[in-house]
C-alpha cells in the first residue's frame, strides 16, 4: 500500500510539473504579446499631482524665490550641481537615446549614472540646508515630493 501511494503521489507530481510548465509557457506568451506600460500611469500622476500641491499649499515658489533675493551660498551651489545632473540626464534622453538610438547607454558611458547621482545627492544636501530656516523638519519631506514630480515628469519623455 505505501509504495502505490508513493507512486501515486510521484505521477502527481510528475503531472504538476507538467501543467505548470504548459501554464508557465503560455503565460510568457502571454506577456510577450501584450503592450508596453504607457508612460503616464497613476503612481506618476499621483507624484506629479503631489508636487503641483506642494507648490501650491507650501507657497514653494514664493521661497524659493526670497531664498534666491537673500543671497544665499547654499542655494545657489545646489541650484548648479542640479543644473549639472539635469543636463547629464537630458544628455541621455535627448541625445543619447533620441538621437543616437542608444538604449543601454550604461555599457558605452559607464561614468554617466555614478556622476550623476553624486551631483545630485550634493545638490539635494545643498537645497536642504539652504531651505531648512523655513520649512524646518518638512524640508526633506517637500524635497522628496518635489523630486519626485520632477522625476516622474521627465520620464514621460523618454
Amino acid at each position: 500500500m505505501f509504495y502505490v501511494t508513493v507512486i501515486i503521489l510521484h505521477l502527481m507530481t510528475g503531472f504538476s510539473a507538467v501543467i505548470m510548465f504548459l501554464f508557465t509557457e503560455e503565460s510568457t506568451a502571454v506577456e510577450k504579446k501584450r503592450k508596453p506600460l504607457t508612460r503616464l500611469n497613476i503612481h506618476s500622476a499621483f507624484w506629479i499631482l503631489a508636487s503641483i500641491a506642494v507648490t501650491y499649499y507650501f507657497d514653494f515658489l514664493r521661497t524659493v524665490k526670497e531664498t534666491i533675493q537673500a543671497n544665499s551660498w547654499w542655494f545657489a551651489s545646489g541650484s548648479c550641481l542640479l543644473a549639472a545632473c539635469l543636463s547629464v540626464a537630458f544628455y541621455c534622453i535627448l541625445y543619447l537615446e533620441w538621437y543616437c538610438g542608444i538604449e543601454d547607454y550604461d555599457a558605452q558611458y559607464p561614468a554617466l549614472i555614478p556622476v550623476t547621482t553624486a551631483t545630485f545627492i550634493a545638490a539635494a544636501i545643498c537645497f536642504n540646508i539652504a531651505l531648512w530656516p523655513v520649512w524646518s523638519f518638512m524640508t526633506p519631506l517637500l524635497l522628496f515630493i518635489q523630486f519626485m514630480g520632477v522625476v516622474m515628469l521627465v520620464s514621460l519623455l523618454g
